[in-house]
């Protein structure tokens, strides 16, 4: 099925029913079908036909959730990318992907203009919110969106590319993970079954839609019928949690800094979220005093969570019945997907015997965009001839019983005086440290044993001092693993998408010595 088909048909069934809820509007999903019909038969009379690339540079608006479904219904790719990028990162991306057309906000126009500029491939610029004096000629969005609704017969099919999805790219540039419509469909079905979801949910989500979890909570959404509240960013949670209250949310996904945020918090009660039911979370896994702390604050809910790369959308869930007796776990592979361990050699490790992790299924990528060599190091051939399957770069291990635990990337191992340490391993016992909020190791380089650890530090109040941390490590890690060194800061470092960068704290390490 193609992915404008979810939308289709849940209009179909229930036009009435709120499909997205922001601050500025909200959109039935009759309306969003019929805005997106519009749309749609904007581009292609434009000339913007099936397989183009556009580009929607957007933050988390009603506008994009329209844009991203009529680039679909006219049989092009949709490629969503972080409104908050600066214009040289946006014209690497418009012109690595031959983009047709840029999707903006008039507030953004000198950043979309700058970009565009050194783009030829860029074809059609739409403006929403107003008219920009720097791209004479854009096609107002709000007269597309209210133009006439016709379905544009494209001739799609479901192995077509749905969408581009970006890399965050804190090293190197941006990759552009390639995924059709049975992708989508496949990853879909495979995470809404895992959390039990069903049409009366209502989700809220603060995370980005031009990162793969938060674009997600649109797909998902349309996929089983549920409502979206889209909040623009979780900067002040307690206003979102109000407007979760309003609106009666039932499902809340979550990345570690915004667990982290909510346990800093000192005014909320057990309870604060009486209609919730559900809290997901993936990008890295939660530490353990996080998932607990939020157990204690939202009682009876359910914490599910999840591993998962943009190169396979989801890859492992924890049932949130197996989180008492293996809270340091990711789960098993997600239904109809296959994730197992294997040496430097392919072969499958045995449990308790660490190695990198294999994705195998239909929620994996077709390859990166225009990169056939960065597709090749990861998309490899398995055990049968007719696949490739992923291997992801992350270290892991299983246990008996076949449930995975994350150790950390394989580039990001530290090496100390001949001892091997898993980043993973020194953050989880960080955050049992009274005072820390929120903890990342990376190797600082040693004369003498090559690299040794270094903490970096987000404090709760009150705060512990760096002997206290060293001290709390010191009793329960092995002393290679100790860290030499402890760095407070206010934040940990981040990319774009608001994902914390092991790769960046690197790379600021180095730059300050």
């Amino acid at each position: 099925m193609r992915v404008e088909e979810f939308l289709r048909r849940k209009a179909a069934l229930h036009g009435g029913k709120p499909a997205v809820v922001t601050a500025g509007r909200t959109l039935s999903y009759a309306e969003l079908d019929g805005m997106s019909d519009a749309f749609a038969a904007a581009l292609a009379g434009r000339g913007i036909g099936r397989g183009e690339r556009v580009v929607v540079f957007m933050d988390n608006c009603w506008e994009a959730a329209v844009a991203i479904l009529g680039i679909l219904k006219a049989g092009a790719v949709f490629s969503p990318f972080n409104h908050q990028a600066k214009a040289e990162k946006l014209a690497y991306v418009l012109g690595n992907c031959g983009a047709a057309a840029l999707v903006s906000l008039a507030r953004l126009a000198p950043v979309a203009a700058e970009a565009a500029a050194a783009c030829p491939s860029v074809r059609l610029h739409v403006l929403a919110g107003g008219v920009s004096d720097l791209l004479p000629g854009a096609l107002s969005f709000e007269e597309a969106v209210a133009g006439q609704a016709h379905t544009v017969p494209h001739g799609g099919i479901d192995v077509d590319l749905a969408m581009l999805i970006y890399t965050s790219g804190s090293t190197g540039r941006p990759k552009g993970v390639m995924m059709t419509h049975r992708n989508v469909e496949a990853a879909s079905t495979s995470v809404t079954a895992c959390i039990g979801n069903e049409p009366a949910d209502v989700v809220a989500s603060a995370l980005p839609i031009s990162f793969n979890y938060g674009l997600y909570q649109l797909l998902m959404t349309l996929h089983v019928g549920m409502t979206l509240v889209l909040e623009r960013s979780f900067a002040y949670p307690g206003a979102m949690f109000e407007t979760m209250r309003r609106h009666r949310a039932t499902g809340l996904p979550l990345v570690p800094t915004m667990a982290a945020m909510i346990l800093r918090m000192r005014d909320l009660e057990p309870g604060f979220l009486p209609d919730l039911r559900y809290v997901t979370n993936t990008a890295a896994p939660l530490p353990p005093e996080h998932i607990a702390g939020l157990r204690r604050l939202l009682p009876g809910v359910a914490i599910h969570s999840m591993y998962g790369q943009t190169e396979s959308k989801r890859g492992t869930w924890l049932p949130p019945d197996e989180l008492d007796r293996r809270p340091g776990s990711v789960g098993r592979a997600i239904p109809n997907t296959e994730a197992y361990v294997v040496d430097p050699s392919g072969r499958r490790c045995p449990p308790g015997i660490e190695g990198e992790l294999v994705i195998r299924g239909p929620t994996v990528m077709q390859g990166y965009w225009d990169d056939p060599v960065a597709t090749d190091r990861v998309l490899r051939l398995g055990e049968n001839p007719w696949e490739r399957v992923l291997h992801t770069g992350d270290l892991f291990r299983t246990d008996d019983e076949g449930f995975l635990y994350f150790l950390g990337r394989m580039d990001d191992i530290i090496k100390c005086g001949g001892e091997k340490v898993a980043p993973k391993e020194v953050e989880a016992v960080l955050h049992g440290c009274p005072g820390v909020s929120e903890a990342i190791v990376v190797g600082r380089p040693d004369a003498m044993l090559g690299h040794v650890v270094h903490a970096i530090v987000v404090p709760a109040d009150p705060a512990p001092s760096a002997r206290d941390v060293v001290r709390h490590c010191a009793a329960r890690l092995e002393p290679h693993m100790v860290p030499r060194s402890v760095e407070f800061r206010a934040e940990l470092p981040k990319t774009d998408t608001g994902k914390v960068s092991r790769r960046l704290a690197v790379m600021e390490l180095e730059a300050a010595e």
